[in-house]
């Protein structure tokens, strides 16, 4: 009984509270939203004075990496003049260009054994090597076994006019120059060998000449004609076989010239047949056959007046022995073709008149452009007058129609 009433004191007492709570819970919410408030700014001015503490941090780190730069750059320029100067020569160390006294001594030791071992070997080499060599005969001949031929005149096209001599004797001169060793006086010196037999002189340490005179030419060794057959319109060709040490041909070898036409051109060799004799092979080289004199062979082409101002196309082969003639790789290996064309005044001045004529184009009959002195050109010259005009009476000069019309016929 006495915890009922106990119980209903107690209710009524605590009701009271309850209320007074309530009503405080507004000013409460509201001095913590102050508090919060204030706390977001203090929070707020913090962080700034952070961030402005960061900036100033910052710039402080800036400026001092900046003066760091500075400095790094100021030391690397002393440190580049002073380096420049001390690679040169380095007084505390006593370094030139880097190294010691004794470090330089030391390489230039070094490369002197090294390069005097190089300089030995190579010596020592090239000793070995001519000791296998023969000063007269070549180890090792690079040559090929069949020889080739050449001809003289030298020239692509051998053109000239019988009647000028200007014009052949570039020619003539060429002869005399490649027939003066062959003098009978030089060639007299030499030896008489066995005309069919080789020359073998493998054992003699001075190698004996062979003669071959001059005058064995005849008609083309220019002392009976000076002009070798220029003058007269039956040019010399003159065929040598190239120089090839050891080399000994069997058979009989000649030379054999035909012209490239239909009709066989006459010809006349000298010596006789074209032959090369044997007594002039082997050949021993410049130094042990300083005096030898290659046989040659003269070909004396017998024009006629149906072969001048046409080219003839001449090719000369050495035949008779195993010396090879018709390699096609190699158009001079036994071998040799020359073109030669001989010009008669006549068509040379018939020629002429042509270029004056297109170049003037007038109607000038040709035999205006005949001098009077040849006569023996024609068998009797004739006026053909032209159309309102005369023909020239001096030679080479052409009238105008101006001078025509004036002078009128003659």
């Amino acid at each position: 009984m006495s915890s009922a009433p106990e119980a209903q004191n107690q209710e009524p007492n605590q009701e009271p509270p309850k209320e007074t709570n309530a009503e405080q819970k507004p000013e409460e919410k509201e001095a913590q939203e102050e508090e919060k408030d204030a706390a977001k700014e203090e929070v707020k001015v913090e962080e700034k004075e952070e961030k402005t503490e960061e900036k100033k941090e910052e710039k402080k780190k800036e400026e001092e990496e900046e003066k760091d730069k500075k400095k790094k750059n100021e030391q690397k320029k002393e440190e580049k003049k002073e380096s420049w100067k001390d690679f040169i020569y380095n007084p505390r160390t006593g370094e030139f260009l880097g190294r010691t006294a004794s470090s330089w001594g030391l390489i230039f030791l070094f490369y002197l054994i090294f390069y005097g071992f190089l300089a030995g070997m190579f010596i020592l080499t090239i000793w070995v090597m001519l000791q296998t060599l023969d000063d007269a005969v070549p180890r090792h001949q690079d040559l090929l076994a069949s020889p080739g031929l050449v001809f003289r005149p030298h020239a692509v096209e051998i053109s000239y006019n019988r009647s000028d001599p200007t014009k052949y004797n570039p020619y003539v001169q060429q002869l005399h120059d490649l027939l003066q060793q062959y003098n009978d006086s030089i060639q007299e010196g030499n030896d008489l060998c066995l005309v069919g037999e080789y020359t073998d002189q493998d054992d003699q340490p001075k190698k004996k000449v062979c003669q071959f005179k001059r005058s064995n030419l005849r008609q083309c060794s220019g002392l009976p004609d000076t002009s070798f057959g220029y003058a007269e319109g039956q040019p010399c060709v003159i065929i040598k076989l190239n120089r090839v040490i050891g080399l000994k041909p069997e058979g009989d070898p000649y030379i054999n010239c035909t012209a490239k036409r239909n009709t066989p051109l006459q010809m006349i060799y000298f010596p006789p047949e074209g032959r090369l004799d044997k007594m002039f092979f082997p050949y021993y080289g410049k130094i042990a056959h300083p005096d030898y004199v290659q046989p040659l062979v003269a070909v004396k082409l017998l024009l006629t007046k149906e072969d001048y101002n046409v080219e003839q196309t001449v090719e000369c082969k050495v035949e008779g022995s195993n010396l090879r003639n018709s390699d096609e790789r190699d158009k001079y290996l036994g071998r040799v073709t020359f073109r030669l064309k001989e010009e008669e005044l006549r068509w040379i001045l018939l020629r002429r008149w042509e270029q004056i004529r297109k170049e003037s184009r007038l109607m000038v009959p040709r035999a205006a452009l005949i001098p009077q002195n040849s006569s023996h050109l024609l068998r009797r010259r004739k006026r053909v007058p032209t159309d309102g005009a005369a023909s020239c009476s001096h030679p080479l000069k052409i009238l105008s129609p101006q001078t025509q019309e004036k002078n009128g016929p003659e």
